[in-house]
């Protein structure tokens, strides 16, 4: 992990190990299995796809089962974390990457952000998603 700073925040702390399942979880759900992401998310979640809004996790769901590309494979070059302290067990998490599409020559550059917070049953659910190409 790439997260420097204070309490919380740096390699090994809580919100990192919490960070990084995630990211490799989620991923790994994306290129395998996108249907199954929409577990990941809450009534209340909210999701920025590329500037288009859509919340809930059904609508969530539905938008990433309907991308359009089937084959993708994501490259993981950096993960920054965060606690959140104005909101308890909360953690920031960044990633930047590379995807590769199926049938495509070359990888895209993208950026996403996540808000991961605690959930009822003692885990985490995703209660913020922004994903964002990098063009230039």
């Amino acid at each position: 992990m790439d997260g420097q700073g204070k309490e919380g925040g740096g390699a090994g702390s809580e919100s990192d190990v919490v960070a990084r399942a995630f990211v490799d979880y989620y991923y790994q759900m994306f290129d395998t299995n996108r249907a199954a992401l929409a577990a990941l998310y809450g009534n209340t979640s909210m999701l920025s796809f590329e500037g288009h809004l859509v919340a809930g996790a059904p609508e969530i769901g539905l938008k990433l089962a309907q991308l359009p590309f089937e084959q993708c494979r994501h490259s993981i070059c950096t993960v920054d974390c965060q606690p959140m302290p104005s909101f308890p067990g909360g953690i920031l998490v960044f990633v930047s990457g590379n995807l590769q599409l199926g049938g495509e020559e070359h990888q895209l550059r993208f950026s996403q952000m996540f808000q991961l917070v605690p959930s009822e049953q003692g885990s985490f659910f995703v209660q913020n998603d922004i994903f964002r190409l990098n063009y230039g």
